[in-house]
């Protein structure tokens, strides 16, 4: 199944620079409809109220978390299934294990590229 370019996602970073290098490479990639939150509790709030195919979030926020977003994300009936990449400067394995505990879809370490983005996307999404 060929992944919709018109979709809408979700990036969350409480850093202005994160959210817009990301929507940059997202744009590069050839995606549109970019949605931005600055914390986990607007993140969560955007998200029940839209419909968004994948949800891009930095780990480290105030107050909430990206793993705390991650799991009411996976809390709710209605956006359990809703695409999650996690984003962090850290790539220690208690992170990576807590974050495959709470159903994280792919996780990303900074510094990255908008390869490396396409890959852990289509890793999660499939082919675009």
């Amino acid at each position: 199944m060929a992944v919709d370019s018109n979709m809408n996602i979700l990036i969350v970073d409480d850093y202005k620079t994160m959210l817009r290098i990301i929507r940059n490479l997202l744009r590069q990639l050839g995606f549109v409809n970019i949605d931005e939150a600055t914390d986990g509790s607007m993140a969560l709030e955007k998200l029940r109220n839209n419909h968004f195919g994948l949800v891009i979030s930095d780990w480290n926020m105030e107050p909430m978390t990206g793993l705390q977003l991650l799991r009411e994300v996976r809390a709710d009936p209605k956006l359990k299934a809703t695409p999650f990449i996690m984003v962090t400067a850290e790539s220690k394995s208690e992170n990576v294990i807590a974050a495959k505990e709470a159903g994280v879809s792919n996780y990303i370490v900074k510094p990255f590229n908008a390869e490396t983005l396409k890959s852990k996307m289509v890793s999660v999404l499939g082919d675009f």
